[in-house]
């Protein structure tokens, strides 16, 4: 079914005007025996691996193998892949050089199909999106591609659209994507791995924390302790972590220049950027020495003295890198835009929503957590273009446990986008496997930073539904029960959190257990319930909360009996799935060995 964005300007798609001429015909995929794919001899790595793509999933769904060519010695029959003379020629024709580097065109009428885009990725974004929404093609996971089988005459067209995304910067940050690019690429994730085959990534970098690496304490703070924060009298120059422990002075004069020439021979070394971030390190230890601390009063925020040092880089990067952004993060205590101060034309803000609440929408005016943000995200809307998202989707304190997060997932970026955002990383389990239902949430997220204009609610259903089969209506109810519950309780919070933060309790847990054992017994195959093994993680972690947060204590000798099978079977289950992390700082064997120490097991012996 072709989905509703195509006809949505707003969204993105554009109908080429006079493209689709009256007398045109459409065409039909279950014909297209005899045809064949043309891509040019000369095509990218990217631009050939997208016809391979579609020839490989287009049989898997007709039954018919095109055969691939480069020079085609008739007028039709053709499956275009990227650019080439032959397309320009024919009478489909267009100038995909023209496009951007993820701008897709596809053209179908007359026994012609054409699917092309800019370099490196648009022809490669355009070949997934017309298998997915002409041929039902849904990329799930890694490893579960859903193919449908083509059921009887499927007429498409005359049709002619265009699709440029609306963020340039898309990274739903789960391992199961970081660790494959393949899938990256398939869901059009453009910010994981550097192979050609999959378009590269963007030049784009993640803006982060970097004045430990460009000023480090351990290199200037013993003969300049001035270069480095004032607080308290005493400046932050001889600590342990750069990036927990201390900030540069960012109004000496040597800091600026120390600073300036390591962005310009990053950038000299990495030409291909095409930005480069200048940012506070991961505390609040911002200096508050007179100069820096005037200009923050001045500003009303310690933004003041960051930004004008941004901007003095900002001033000497566009000198000799004239198309390169300087990002810093609007983080913590810079999240707040200043009164006079406004970033550079070359300057990349990323706003962070760290302190936000996760579990209402961001724009909901009854959170008091989020409606902060939101004053702070239009005004930085009004001094700049370049505004770019740092938002937290996951309980960073235990990936493992439930969370009533899966509906703000789609109007937190649609508010983004509305808002003017340019990119959005969706920070998540970005280290590990295995998260509560990282591959549902995965699948949202990416889906959604492609296309804004999707319902969340349906592409739940719709992984649900292809990824688990028979057994979906009980994983179903749970996380429609779960989230119920949440919003009944009026919850608020942020990113960290322990069960009870989020609701969770004894009835909960149970529901949880019941559900994924109800959906284990309807998985008619392997696959499937290898699907509902992995996803049920989550219900065994919730229901082995007691033992996790016991303190310390010894349990008495009848929770001891009732808990060890479930930290028995939620081990078990890691294990099978390799799962690496428990949280964001905690391996999986280390909680082991505090699960073990709090049922009183010894060093060695099994749960």
């Amino acid at each position: 079914m072709v989905r509703s964005f195509w006809i949505v300007a707003a969204a993105g798609w554009a109908v080429a005007a006079g493209a689709v001429a009256a007398e045109s015909r459409g065409v039909d995929l279950a014909g297209l025996a005899g045809w064949d794919i043309v891509v040019a001899a000369d095509a990218s790595p990217s631009e050939t691996y997208a016809a391979d793509e579609f020839r490989a999933h287009f049989a898997q769904a007709t039954g018919i193998e095109l055969p691939k060519t480069t020079a085609p010695d008739r007028a039709d029959r053709h499956v275009f892949i990227g650019p080439s003379k032959a397309l320009a020629a024919s009478p489909v024709g267009f100038d995909a050089a023209a496009l951007g580097p993820e701008t897709l065109r596809i053209v179908v009428r007359d026994n012609l199909i054409a699917i092309a885009g800019g370099r490196p990725r648009g022809t490669l974004y355009g070949v997934y999106t017309f298998l997915e929404d002409y041929l039902g093609v849904r990329f799930l996971t890694a490893d579960h591609t859903h193919v449908p089988k083509l059921a009887g005459k499927r007429l498409i067209g005359p049709l002619d659209r265009t699709y440029q995304p609306v963020l340039s910067f898309r990274w739903s940050y789960y391992g199961e994507t970081n660790r494959s690019p393949m899938l990256a690429a398939r869901l059009r994730v453009n910010t994981v791995g550097g192979d050609a085959r999959f378009g590269g990534k963007t030049g784009q970098s993640l803006i982060s924390h970097t004045f430990g690496s460009q000023i480090p304490t351990a290199k200037y703070g013993k003969q300049h302790p001035e270069y480095f924060a004032l607080r308290g009298g005493k400046r932050l120059a001889d600590v342990r972590d750069d990036w927990s422990q201390s900030e540069p002075c960012l109004t000496h004069p040597d800091v600026l220049k120390i600073v300036k020439e390591a962005v310009l021979a990053e950038l000299k070394a990495h030409p291909d950027r095409e930005n480069i971030s200048v940012s506070q390190n991961d505390n609040a230890q911002y200096c508050l020495c007179p100069n820096c601390k005037a200009i923050d009063d001045r500003e009303g925020t310690p933004m003041g003295s960051l930004l004008e040092f941004v901007n003095k880089i900002a001033d000497a990067v566009a000198e000799e890198y004239p198309n390169v952004k300087v990002g810093t993060l609007s983080y913590w205590y810079t999240r707040k835009p200043p009164k006079t101060l406004k970033p550079r034309p070359n300057v990349q803000i990323q706003l962070c929503s760290i302190e936000c609440c996760m579990i209402h929408p961001i724009n909901d005016p009854k959170c008091s957590k989020n409606v902060q943000f939101c004053k702070d995200m239009d005004a930085w809307g009004k001094l700049t273009k370049n505004l770019f998202i740092w938002n937290y989707n996951t309980n960073f304190s235990n990936y493992l446990l439930p969370c009533p997060n899966l509906r703000v997932i789609e109007p937190n970026i649609r508010y983004f986008v509305a808002n003017g955002a340019k990119g959005i990383f969706m920070q998540a389990a970005g280290n590990s496997t295995g998260a509560e239902l990282s591959d549902l949430r995965n699948y949202v997220m990416a889906n959604l930073l492609w296309d804004p204009g999707r319902s969340g609610a349906k592409l739940i259903d719709e992984f649900l539904d292809l990824h688990y089969g028979k057994a979906a209506p009980p994983i179903r109810r749970f996380i429609h029960m779960y989230h119920d519950h949440c919003e009944s309780k009026g919850i608020h919070r942020n990113c960290f959190g322990r069960a009870a933060d989020y609701a969770i309790d004894a009835a909960i847990a149970q529901a949880a257990l019941d559900a994924f054992s109800e959906a284990l017994a309807l998985a008619d195959d392997d696959a499937v319930k290898a699907r509902v093994e992995k996803a049920s993680i989550c219900a065994y972690r919730a229901a082995i909360e007691p033992v996790w947060e016991s303190g310390g204590k010894k349990l008495p000798p009848a929770e001891v009996q009732k808990m060890r099978p479930l930290v028995k079977r939620f081990v078990e289950l890691c294990d099978k799935f390799q799962v690496p992390m428990f949280s964001e700082q905690t391996t999986l064997a280390q909680a082991k060995q505090r699960l073990r120490a709090n049922l009183g097991l010894g060093a060695g012996e099994a749960f």
